[in-house]
This record gives structure tokens, sequence and C-alpha cells, in this order.
């Protein structure tokens, strides 16, 4: 059994570019106790709250209940759920779930592979990672379910992933002249951007091509501000913030809250703008929570 590939199947039960990362989450946070306590069952009502955090702080802004992946991660074949009355999930009440005390493991044949083959885990990781979350949230993601992975478990690992276009950093990067198209940023080293990346308006995890109308060049801020749904960008090709941002320095408001309703910076002329439909992409599956109205000078 390739547990790398089936780890990547469980993207399938997505539909048209609809973000549910409910099962990959659960999975990183059951991978991760099993790296602590291999033989650990994880009892439903002491995970709830920090499953409930993940989803709210990585999942798209529709809420689910942690009961949710708990109960359909079992058809996929890497986990199970027991009760107090033996084998078998009661469903996704919450209710139930608390009641009849149910718990869940990853699955006995999985976690016999773990132990057989250390570098699995990462390899497993690294999947789950690609296929669901944009490469500016994997470190902070790993380190949110405690998962510690060497370096050289998290190479890539499966045929079935597509490949980046390498040329993208670079072409999005002349396209909107090497600044930040949130706030101007241009730094450089040199003859070298520093602090500059080319991001994914659609993430290249769901579908999200490598090319100038899928791309913003960002200062490291605000990329990941906006992988994390703070900001956007409406109609007009205009800056959103959320009001679930909170920051009461100076910074913050200039570097955030001020960003409110500007125009974007770029592209320069000739360069095709972002595509709407990745920027409606974007908006309803990244960005969260309600927009701040427009700031004034």
């Amino acid at each position: 059994m390739d547990w790398v590939e089936r780890t990547a199947q469980l993207r399938q039960w997505t539909r048209s570019g609809v973000r549910a990362p409910h099962k990959p989450l659960l999975l990183l946070y059951a991978l991760s106790r099993f790296q602590q306590d291999s033989d650990g069952a994880l009892r439903y009502s002491a995970v709830e709250e920090d499953l409930g955090r993940l989803l709210t702080e990585y999942g798209p802004g529709n809420r689910t209940t942690p009961a949710y992946p708990f109960h359909h991660l079992v058809s996929d074949g890497v986990w199970e759920v027991r009760t107090e009355r033996g084998p078998g999930s009661p469903g996704t009440g919450v209710r139930e779930l608390r009641a009849t005390g149910a718990t869940g493991r990853l699955t006995p044949e999985l976690r016999a592979a773990l132990r057989r083959e250390p570098p699995l885990l990462g390899r497993m990781t690294r999947v789950l990672l690609d296929l669901n979350f944009p490469p500016s949230l994997h470190g902070e993601l790993c380190e949110a379910v405690g998962l510690a992975l060497e370096e050289a478990e998290t190479g890539p690992t499966s045929n079935a992933l597509r490949r980046r276009d390498r040329r993208m950093r670079e072409l999005v990067l002349t396209a909107y002249e090497y600044q930040c198209a949130f706030c101007g940023y241009d730094g450089r080293i040199g003859a070298v951007p520093v602090g500059l990346e080319a991001a994914h308006v659609r993430w290249w995890a769901f579908d999200g091509p490598d090319d100038i109308e899928n791309g913003l060049c960002l200062c490291s801020l605000h990329h990941k501000l906006f992988d994390k749904g703070v900001l956007g960008i409406g109609e007009g090709h205009r800056i959103l913030v959320s009001q679930s941002f909170v920051g009461r320095s100076t910074a913050a408001r200039e570097h955030v809250v001020t960003l409110a309703g500007r125009p974007l910076i770029g592209p320069q002329p000739g360069v095709r703008p972002i595509a709407a439909a990745h920027r409606s992409w974007h908006t309803s599956q990244v960005f969260h929570g309600s927009l701040r109205p427009a700031t004034t000078a």
C-alpha cells in the first residue's frame, strides 16, 4: 500500500476549487500526536478545541465543526474511531462523540508502516502541505500542530504532484517592477531584491496557474497576510482588509489597516492584471471576516 499516494487522494473530495482542508488538518494533527506517542488515542472531547482552532485559523471562512473530519476521515483508510461501545464512529454529532467517549487514531496498518519507515511521516506531511496550503504557511502550520520535521524528511516525494514553473517568480516581480503591489516596498541588497515574493492569488494547491494573471509581487509581510486571509483584492483591483485583523500600534495601522480601499500598485502597462476568476476564488476561499471600510487620508 502506498501511503503517500493515499494521503494525496484526500484532496479528491473537494469540488470546483472549494477549500475543504478539514481532513488534511486532522491528519496533520494525528501525525504530530503519533510522533509524540505512537500508541496513543485521541479522545474527541480532549482534542476538539485544538481542531477547532486549526479549522478557524487555516480553513475557509465558513465554519465546520471538528466532528466532521473526526468522523469522515475513517472513509479514507488512514484513521479509525472507537467508542466505549466498541469500534466505529457514532457519526458527526458533537454530543454523541462526547457522550460515547469517542477516540480516534491512525489505523494499525499506517502506524506499523510509520514505525518501519520513519521518513514516511515526513513524506506524508509534505504531500498534505503541498496539496492543501501555500508554501508561506507550511512552517507555521507544522508548528501549530506540533510536528517536528527534519530537513531530510521534507523533500519532494510523489510523481502525482504538479511541478511549479520556476520562471513564475521572475515574471511576476518584473511585471510589478520589483515593488510590493500593496505597499510599494522595493528593497534591494545591491542589485538583488530582498523581502519580495511572488504570491499566487488562487493557490497553486487548488489549480492556480503559474502565470501573470494569477500572480502578485508582495513583500514578505503582505504575502503572509494575503495567504492568511487578512488581505484580499476587490472590485477595481482595490485592497481589501479584514476586520478580523487587530493592531493598535502605529506600524500595524500604517502597514495593514490603512491599506483598505487603496488601488493595487501595478502591474506595469501592457501586462495583464489579475484575472477576475482568481480574485473571486481568493475572496470566497481565503479572505476571512467582514471588510474594513476604506480609510481616508
